[in-house]
Order: C-alpha cells, then structure tokens, then sequence
C-alpha cells in the first residue's frame, strides 16, 4: 500500500489543522505494516514545521516546486488539471487533510472536512475565503471517494448540507498528545515568568483571533462576570491574529480591561501544556467548532473547562466541562462568576478532566484512518 498525503497544513500551520495533521501522521506511521509506504507532499517555501529528520525508510518527502498560495491558484481557482503524480509519482491513495483536493490521474481519494462554519456560520467568515470554499470544498467532496470528518456532529452537517450518501463519510476524530497532562507548579515557573504571569491569577483561552471563536464574546462576559462578583483574575489570550478582529482589541478599550487582558499572540506548541497548568479556568464560548482540540487539551491537563454546548463540543467534552449556550454575555458572565468564586467547584471540574481525555489518544484516530485506507483500498 502506497499512500500520498498532503501534507502542507502540517508545515505551514501552527495551530489547529495544522497540529491535527502532524499529530494524526506521526501516531498513523508505527501502525504500518513494513510493505507499506507513505509520501509527503508540501509546497516549495518556509514552514513553521518543515519535515526535517530523521524519517522511517517508508516515508518520502516531496516538495511542490511552488509555494503554497499558487499551488491553490493553479489547482483550485483555475482549475488546471496538472495531477498530483507530477511531483509524487504514482501510489494506491491520496488523503488531502484539509478540505481541498488536487486533480489525481489513478488511485483513491479521500478528503478530510474538519467543519462547515462557512456554511453553517457565513457570517463568521471572512467574505473572499467563504466563497472560496462555498465553490471548491463542493467539487472535492464530489470527486473524492470517501470523506473523513473530525466529529460526528460535521459528519452529520456534511450528510445535510452536501447530500453525501452516509456511507461515504466517516469520523476519524481527533486526540491530544501525553505531554498535556497536570504539571507539577515548580516546573511552570519559566513559562509563567516568560509570558509574565508568574502572579497573576487568570482565565485562559486558545485560539486564532476570528469572529468564530467568540473571543469578543468572552471580553464582554468578563467584564459584566468583574462588576457582579469579586475576583482577581485576569484573562489570557493566546492564538494568532486571524481575520475580522479588530474588534476583539476595540472590545477591550471599551470596558476598560486593558490592564486585565493579556493577548499573547501565537504560543509554541511546547509552551502550551504549561499555561493550560496555570490557568485556573479555561474558556472556550466557540459559536462552532469540527473538533475543538483545545478543550480536550485543557480537560487532559486537569484545568477545568468552561465552553458552548454547541456543534461538536458535547461530544467532545462530554461531563468534563462546565457548558452554556453560545452567543449569550449574560450567561457566560454568569458562568465565570460562579467557577472564579468556587475553588471546590473549579477542583471537581479538574479531577474530571485528565480521566476523561485519557480515552481520547492519537493511536485510537490513527487505527481508524488506517483501517478506512486499507478498507478503501480493497474496493478495487
């Protein structure tokens, strides 16, 4: 078996589908059998996270002799139908994990869609991007032979808003890696005194700055949350600048909050396991979300979780974490309230979280990829 993966989110991306395809590639090579071989493809410039190293013999590296926005001109917006063995050669299967996929002369195809919010949530959507992936995600869908989705809750928008026959779809989902896991204090102490925050109680959360992640949301229920209950934390928020989110900053001149709002900007994935430790309560009021992989990150390590009960985060969560209903200040001003002021609350929470997402690791995605490739394969 010979499978092609593009693999250029894992490159260029440092958060979100990014991780999700580093993550779920690098626990899907041990399971191979030693006749298989996997290449992967990513475009002709510099990446946060270029596959350098040392490689299993089974895997071929493979860069596209250009950059990445005109791989997605030629191949998506003018439709040239250059196929893919141009730069990969010839093999049994191409997996493009993020949506798109490029013209294939022969083998199978199989697309991962890690959420609709374009559809579900255009509003949310920068306008250029969302009629962008109205046309092409349509015609990749359409071509592929199998669809893999992140949560039965996108598997389930893609059978209604698509039409996909439900035996063309299936859930690989997500994990979270062993290092987020509950820290000892003393080994916190560098990150908390890089990001300056070594006395300063606070609210987390994690995400790129975009109207979906609700972040605005969360600034106004922190601030009506200050002037009902009396706390002294902060909030931090970390994740890259994104689009539509200018308001976010505007939000916090609005209610004075600049001395308690810290942005953080993108945060290495090495430094994130130890600022999940030393929050006190990690907040996620997303409108929408595939998978949410920041939630299961913060439940592995013991911090208690506040988040919508929307999409896919019930699913993911399940009774580890603290929900309201998205879109509400009053509501998630309220739920800060109460989990600042309740340290026994915020414990019980905490306890809940690392048993919870010890079920959810990458070996158990990885297999289930593996076995759709493998059943694929065999329809031949």
């Amino acid at each position: 078996m010979h499978i092609a993966i593009d693999y250029t989110p894992a490159v260029l991306q440092g958060a979100g589908i990014g991780r999700y395809t580093r993550e779920l590639v690098r626990a899907l090579i041990p399971l191979l059998d030693p006749t298989d071989r996997v290449t992967l493809l990513y475009p002709r410039e510099r990446g946060l996270f270029a596959p350098a190293g040392a490689w299993p013999a089974a895997v071929r590296i493979r860069r596209l002799p250009l950059p990445d926005r005109w791989q997605t001109v030629l191949w998506h917006r003018l439709r040239v139908p250059l196929p893919v063995e141009w730069v990969t050669g010839s093999f049994d299967l191409f997996h493009a994990p993020n949506f798109l996929l490029p013209p294939v002369r022969r083998g199978k195809t199989i697309v991962t869609v890690h959420d609709l919010a374009f559809l579900v949530h255009p509003e949310y959507a920068y306008p250029a991007l969302r009629r962008f992936l109205a046309a092409a995600v349509p015609r990749a869908l359409a071509r592929a032979d199998h669809v893999l989705a992140d949560s039965e809750a996108t598997r389930r928008d893609a059978i209604r808003l698509f039409g996909l026959s439900p035996d063309r779809i299936s859930v690989v989902g997500a994990g979270v890696d062993a290092r987020f896991r509950p820290l000892d204090r003393a080994t916190l102490r560098d990150v908390a005194d890089r990001y300056g925050l070594s006395d300063v109680p606070f609210v987390l959360t994690v995400g790129t700055l975009e109207p979906r992640k609700n972040i605005e949301g969360l600034i106004r229920g922190f601030a009506i949350a200050r002037q009902s209950a009396a706390f002294p934390h902060h909030l931090v928020i970390a994740g890259g600048r994104g689009w539509l989110y200018e308001t976010i900053f505007a939000a916090v001149e609005h209610h004075n909050l600049g001395d308690y709002v810290h942005f953080l900007g993108f945060v290495p994935d090495a430094d994130l396991p130890a600022l999940y430790n030393l929050a006190d309560l990690f907040a996620y009021p997303s409108h929408y979300e595939g998978f949410g992989l920041p939630v299961l990150e913060a439940l592995a390590c013991g911090t208690p979780v506040l988040c919508t009960d929307t999409s896919s985060l019930p699913e993911i969560a399940g009774d580890a974490a603290w929900f309201i209903p998205p879109g509400h200040d009053e509501a998630l001003a309220a739920a800060l309230a109460r989990l600042l002021t309740d340290a026994d609350l915020r414990r019980e929470l905490g306890r809940r979280g690392p048993a919870h997402a010890a079920a959810w690791t990458w070996d158990k995605p990885a297999a289930r990829l593996l076995a759709v490739y493998r059943s694929l394969l065999a329809m031949q």
